[in-house]
Formats: structure tokens, C-alpha cells, sequence
């Protein structure tokens, strides 16, 4: 990819620029490979943000680098995300610290999305795609050349939410082995809506440190990864709790190696998390403290194979989870005290999985993919208890007993099996067929969270919608049934200068989805003007379908005026719960949205104009009292100047009408309704940002 920086970071919307590094066949506009120079220009800390440009990918509001990734309609746990190989859950009852969460876009050199059907190597308990990122990889000199070292310093502001974030990366290496360092910081107020308001409540402060030792010889190649995470706090206006600290620390092993009868890839790693929640600013009061600690543990081992008929590829993984989630009483609080809130005590969640694949190339015009994937999922937790025992905690008091009587020890058996089939008639076009069965089982907290107070049922909540939850221990697995086509019309030559159109529909029939049954109605803060509901986790059946559209074309070049060119997509998702299974419309489905684009470049100047179109938001889901949201058109306009072989500027408008709209995804203003009393509304999106980047690379 010879792209600027610039174009590369916007031109996440253009999959042209895609390509394959392995030979997998996947839908090919929902894989994206992303420069290591694509971070530069990145307008936000959150890398849930860095695929925000793709055709049904969206992004669930949370915090300022804590979104949630929404693909086709299927979001967060319900997507497979790894980090170098590494699954990490959330360790909280918000999902503050969602996978995506722990790595700063500025040490992200590639992102891989997979959305719908996905080979079964590309990972299982999951039903709405794969997303694999993988930090800046390790380089070496060039034979003969002696010492190699490298610097890269980079600088971002934004108006929006006075905004800083800095990163700096430096490496040195000989042929064999290599060392190389990432840092990342970012800090920002809470940010102005279109109307010059401050949206209470959604500051961040983060920093991000990783290391990486390697070496490599003889076609293998042994590499260390090690890095620690701390967010001082961050603000979610859309949750009752902020962050007030968070401390992650990882280790990953990872071994690759070229042998006569094939490749091998091995893995060992570890990550913990310490997570506390409360409140920590004059924007939102309060005494609660949570305290949560996760561990992540595992390994895997994958072995590809030359054969007669395509390459066969082996897969061996475990993943071990443990979550111990618990609040500290308050000091003189009737409610909150005098015990400590056991919420997951000792949560275990293990899972052990074998697969196979086979990609094929059937003839000149024909190849697909063929596996199949089985795991094994254990679970199980501890007992329970609730603050005390007096009037004020009854209904928690009787929830601890009514669990604890029980046996918690669920184990799943599930079978993944994925087909994808390419069938290319001639040099201009290309079409794909897939097929799927994919399964998930409940995280802890849809399968143990327990509690039946009002007060513990809003603290379980990552949908950002305002109500309260309570677990289910018989919770079965979702298994979705997927099928999907692609259509890719192509011509014109590479890059640039290249013409595309590719149509994707999707259909995914989902039994056993987790949804939610209302329990009963409370009012949030005890505002008489809003509205919410406590819920239980439940299984229903679904169905979940769309199409995606994308396109390319040049439309003119010259010496003088340089080159434009038109890009743009667009994307329709419904979801709805099965009519004889109560019906209604499934939570945080992106209504009809567009994108258009037009880019320039001459010299050393690139530059996008874009215009982002979102429908209005009336499908919503009433069990969850879900807003409605209006219609809107955003403008955006970024420029970027390579100022020499060292140095690059890059400067843009946000929101340059300083619209004033409520993201469809974004929830509810729960912050907002905690200060200013009234009715619950829809979570303000940010108005206008001027961005000033600054790049140097020695």
C-alpha cells in the first residue's frame, strides 16, 4: 500500500485498498488491512474507531477510547476480537474494558474484519464475525546493513474535547534479533454536543506501554510481547458508574515456524486486568465504589498443511477466564453496607477447542473453504452475598439465598461449521457464497449476575440503554444460521486508479438469542419524568439481515489539477425477534446510513471530503424503551502535507456544520438526566472539531 497516511486512515470506507496476506477467501469488502501509518490521522483515541468507515461497522458509544464494535447488527461479546492472538474478556459489569479498549490506535499496524461467515480458524464463541488487530510487529535490518534503528513521534489535538494525544515508538535491530518500544497517551475533557453544550461526564485519560523482543533464523521467528495499560478514569455519560481506575498488564509468546511438511504457529499468553468503577468528577457525584479483577490465560497451536487437494489447516486452543467482581461497602450507608456486594465470586469460564479447515482450489474459476470447529465451554461460580440483610437489602438478600441453593456448573458442547465458495467467470468481476453455523456461549455476567435490587440490577448494564439486568443460569448457547453473497464488479487498473462496486446481502436466522424479558418498571434517579425497565437475560429467537454496498471511481487526473476520485458505501441492517417468540425489534440496529467521499491528491497534498448520511432511528426496541433518534448529514473535510521525507501535517473539520444529532447507538444521557433532572434522552453526539496533527518519523 503506497497510499499517504492520510488517504490510507480515511480509506477504511474503500476496500479496494484491502488485500490478502494469507490467501483466506472471506467476503473481500469486510477484510481490511490497515497500514501502521493509518493511526496517524485517526480523530479519536477509541480504536473501536479505526473500521468506523466500512460498510456495516459501527461503533456503541462508551467511553472516550471504550466503544463497542457493532458489525451487521451483532455487537460486542457477540463478535470474536483478538489482540495478537490474544482473547480478552471484559472484566466488568459495563464493559469499560472491552477488548478493543486495551490497545491505543497508535500501536495498532493492522486490523482484520470478518463480519458473518468466518473460517473456523478465525476463531468460535462468537456468531457475528472476527475482528483481529495486531500491534506494530517487530522489524529487522536487511542482511549486510548493520544496526537498524527507527523513531516515529506523533502529536493530536482536537477543539471538540481539548484533546491531547501523543505516541512515540522507537525499535533497533540486526538481522536476527529485534527490540522495539510503544507508548501512548491520551487525555481529554468532556466534549461539546452541536449545540455548545458539554456532555457531563465523558473526560478520559489513558496510557498505553508495549514492548517487543524478537528473533528470527532458519524460517523461524520466536517473538515477546509484554505491555501495561493504566486509565486513571474515564467517563461513561451513558452508564449510573464512571472508571476510576484501570491497570492491565499482558504477556504473549508467540513461535512461528517454516518446516518441509508445512507452517506451525504456537501461542502462550496472559493478561490481568484491575478495574475499579465510582465516580471521580464534580460532573457526577457519588460514593459507590467496584472493584473487578479478570484474568485471561491460554495458548494455541495451528498447524497448515500442504495436500493433494489444498491446504489443510489444524487448530488446537484453550482459553481460561476468571472474574472475581465485588463492592466494598459505603461507611455509614443503610443500603450500601455493612458487607461487601458479592456480584461474581470466583467466576470460571473455560473453554477448550479443536478445529479443521480445508481451502481448496477447485478449478481456474472455482475455490472454497470447508471446516469445522467444536468447544468445549465450562462455567461455573462461587456463592453469593448482598450488603446486609435489613429491609433495604431484602430483595438482594433472597436473590443471594434463592442462587447460592442452586448448582451453578454449566458446560456447552458447540459446533461450529463454516462453506465460502469463489467463483471468478473473468478479469472484471468475482463472486462469493458462504454459509454458517456459529455458536456462542453466555459470559458470566448474562449467566451469574443475581441481584434483584433496583439499585444492584442498574450497576449490571453494557448497553448504555438506562434499565437494569439480572442473570439467567440457564441460559442456553446462540446459534446463528448465515448465509451470505458478495457481488464485486471491477476494472479499470490498481489503486487509484481502479473502479469498484460490490454488493453484499447477508440473512442470519439466530436461535436461543440472548435477549431480555421485562421484569418491571423503575424510574432512573427516581426522576418521575423517565422511564426504564429492570430486565432478566432470556433466550428468543431471531433474525438479523441487511445489504452493504460499496463503490470506487476515478473521476478525473491531470498533472495540473492532480486526482479525484468518488468513494462511498452504504448500509441498511434489520433486526427483529421471531414473531411467535413475542416479536419487536432487536436493540442498537443501525438504520439506513451512507457515506460519500471525494478525495484529492497532487504532490505532496491529499485531501477528503466526505458527507456521513444516517436515516431516522424509529425501529427501536421497546422492551429496552430504546429512543428514537432523527435523521442527520454530517460533513467532514481532512487535509494532509508531507512536509519532507520526516515530516507530515495533518489538519481537519469534524461535524463542520456543527450539527447537532444523537448517535442511534449512543444510548441514553443518563449523566445529563442525573444533573438536570426531566425526561431520558438520547446520548448528544459531538458538534464541530478543528484537528491539528503533527507526525515525525527519524
Amino acid at each position: 500500500m503506497n497510499h499517504t497516511p492520510f488517504l490510507i486512515s480515511l480509506a477504511l470506507a474503500m476496500p479496494a485498498f484491502a488485500h490478502a496476506d494469507n490467501g483466506d477467501i472471506v467476503l473481500p469488502e469486510q477484510k481490511v488491512i490497515v497500514s501502521a501509518l493509518a493511526r496517524h490521522y485517526l480523530a479519536s483515541g477509541d480504536t473501536a474507531q479505526m473500521l468506523g468507515n466500512l460498510p456495516g461497522y459501527n461503533v456503541a458509544a462508551g467511553g472516550g477510547v471504550s466503544g463497542l464494535p457493532v458489525v451487521n447488527g451483532f455487537a460486542d461479546d457477540r463478535l470474536k476480537i483478538r489482540i495478537d492472538g490474544m482473547e480478552i474478556t471484559s472484566a466488568c459489569a459495563n464493559h469499560m474494558n472491552a477488548p478493543l479498549s486495551t490497545i491505543d490506535p497508535s500501536q495498532v499496524q493492522r486490523i482484520k474484519l470478518i463480519a458473518g461467515v468466518t473460517p473456523v480458524s478465525a476463531g468460535g464463541d462468537s456468531i457475528g464475525g472476527t475482528i483481529e488487530v495486531s500491534s506494530n510487529a517487530p522489524v529487522f535490518a536487511a542482511p549486510g546493513a548493520g544496526l537498524l534503528t527507527q523513531v516515529g513521534i506523533g502529536l493530536l489535538g482536537r477543539s471538540v474535547n481539548n484533546s491531547v494525544a501523543t505516541n512515540v515508538t522507537a525499535s533497533a535491530a540486526s538481522e536476527t534479533l529485534s527490540i522495539g518500544y510503544s507508548g501512548a497517551y491520551t487525555r481529554s475533557r468532556s466534549y461539546d454536543d452541536g449545540h455548545g453544550d458539554k456532555v457531563l461526564g465523558s473526560m478520559v485519560e489513558s496510557i498505553n506501554q508495549s514492548i517487543v523482543l524478537a528473533a528470527k533464523g532458519d524460517g523461524q521467528q520466536l517473538t515477546l510481547r509484554a505491555g501495561l495499560q493504566h486509565i486513571p478514569y474515564q467517563g461513561f455519560p451513558n452508564q449510573y458508574m464512571d472508571m476510576t481506575d484501570n491497570h492491565g498488564q499482558f504477556a504473549n509468546l508467540a513461535y512461528q515456524g517454516r518446516f518441509g511438511w508445512g507452517l506451525l504457529d504456537a501461542r502462550l499468553y496472559w493478561q490481568q486486568t484491575d478495574h475499579e468503577m465510582g465516580f471521580f468528577s464534580s460532573e457526577r457525584p457519588g460514593t459507590m465504589p467496584m472493584i473487578t479483577h479478570g484474568k485471561n490465560t491460554g495458548y494455541a497451536l495451528a498447524a497448515s498443511l500442504p495436500t493433494g487437494i489444498g491446504e489443510l489447516r489444524l487448530g488446537h486452543e484453550f482459553h481460561a477466564f476468571r472474574l472475581d467482581d465485588y463492592w466494598p461497602a459505603v461507611p455509614g450507608s443503610m443500603m450500601m453496607g455493612p458487607r461487601t456486594y458479592l456480584n461474581i465470586n470466583d467466576g470460571k469460564r473455560d473453554r477448550a477447542v479443536l478445529f479443521g479447515e480445508l481451502e481448496s482450489q477447485v478449478d481456474a474459476r472455482w475455490s472454497s473453504v470447508l471446516g469445522l470447529r467444536g468447544e468445549s465451554v465450562r462455567m461455573n461460580t462461587g456463592a453469593v452475598q448482598s450488603y446486609g440483610s435489613g429491609m433495604m437489602n431484602m430483595a438482594d438478600s433472597m436473590a443471594a439465598n434463592a442462587f447460592n441453593a442452586r448448582s451453578r456448573y454449566q458446560s456447552d458442547t458447540n459446533i461450529d461449521a463454516s462453506a465460502l465458495a469463489r467463483f471468478v467467470p473473468d478479469a472484471a468481476s468475482s463472486y462469493e457464497f458462504a454459509l454458517a453455523r456459529k455458536v456462542r456461549s453466555p459470559n458470566l455476567y448474562e449467566r451469574y449476575s443475581w441481584g434483584r435490587g433496583t439499585m444492584a440490577m442498574t450497576m449490571v448494564n453494557w448497553f448504555g440503554d438506562g434499565n437494569g439486568y439480572v442473570g439467567n443460569i440457564d441460559l442456553k448457547p446462540e446459534t446463528a444460521y448465515t448465509a451470505a453473497f458478495t457481488a464485486d464488479w471491477h476494472g479499470g487498473g490498481e489503486g487509484d486508479d481502479a473502479w469498484f462496486v460490490r454488493l453484499n446481502p447477508y440473512y442470519s436466522r439466530v436461535s436461543d438469542y440472548i435477549d431480555a424479558d421485562v421484569l418491571a418498571p423503575f424510574n432512573p434517579y427516581m426522576q418521575m419524568g423517565a422511564n426504564g425497565n429492570l430486565l432478566r437475560f432470556a433466550n428468543h429467537d431471531a433474525t438479523l439481515y441487511g445489504v452493504n454496498l460499496s463503490w470506487q471511481a476515478p473521476l478525473a487526473a491531470s498533472k495540473r489539477w492532480g486526482k479525484f476520485i468518488a468513494t462511498g458505501n452504504a448500509a441498511y441492517t434489520r433486526g427483529k425477534r421471531s414473531e411467535s417468540d413475542g416479536g419487536g425489534n432487536l436493540y442498537r440496529m443501525m438504520p439506513f446510513n451512507a457515506l460519500l467521499g471525494v478525495e484529492h491528491a497532487i504532490g505532496a497534498w491529499s485531501s477528503r471530503l466526505e458527507a456521513k448520511l444516517v436515516a431516522r432511528k424509529d425501529k427501536v426496541d421497546a422492551r429496552r424503551l430504546e429512543p428514537e433518534t432523527g435523521g442527520y448529514a454530517i460533513v467532514n473535510l481532512r487535509s494532509q502535507v508531507a512536509l519532507n521525507k520526516m515530516a507530515s501535517l495533518n489538519f481537519g473539520v469534524s461535524n463542520a456544520f456543527n450539527r447537532a444529532y444523537a448517535d442511534p447507538l449512543g444510548g441514553v444521557y443518563l449523566s445529563g438526566l442525573e444533573a438536570n433532572g426531566g425526561a431520558l434522552q438520547p446520548l448528544p453526539a459531538e458538534g464541530r472539531s478543528f484537528d491539528v496533527g503533527l507526525q515525525l518519523k527519524f
